[in-house]
């Protein structure tokens, strides 16, 4: 249970800061309001996943996860440059933050 809160805090992770880039400074309303409900419920997950996971492990497949997505987010939809170098250390990322969970 705790791995799958974990992963679901990572993509919460993702949200927020997707959020407060979109808040402009929190001059917009409604991305503020986002970013603030997803990183109380992100740390929340993060939190309760910690009980049972390592920090160093949970905190790593958080930033991992969030940190993939909200690069992969720009590439997609917020107009940052998309490369293979890019698409290859974010699969790098992926693969590592993987490894930490059979590691574990």
């Amino acid at each position: 249970m705790a791995w799958i809160v974990l992963v679901v805090s990572g993509l919460l992770e993702a949200v927020w800061a997707v959020a407060l880039g979109k808040s402009e400074g929190f001059t917009r309303l409604a991305p503020a309001v986002v970013f603030g409900i997803g990183v109380v419920l992100s740390m929340l997950g993060l939190a309760y996943a910690m009980r049972s996971i390592s920090v160093g492990t949970a905190y790593a497949v958080w930033v991992g996860i969030g940190a993939s997505l909200t690069v992969a987010y720009g590439m997609a939809f917020g107009g940052d440059a998309v490369s293979w170098q890019k698409i290859a250390l974010i699969t790098v990322l992926i693969a590592c933050v993987v490894g930490l969970k059979f590691v574990e």
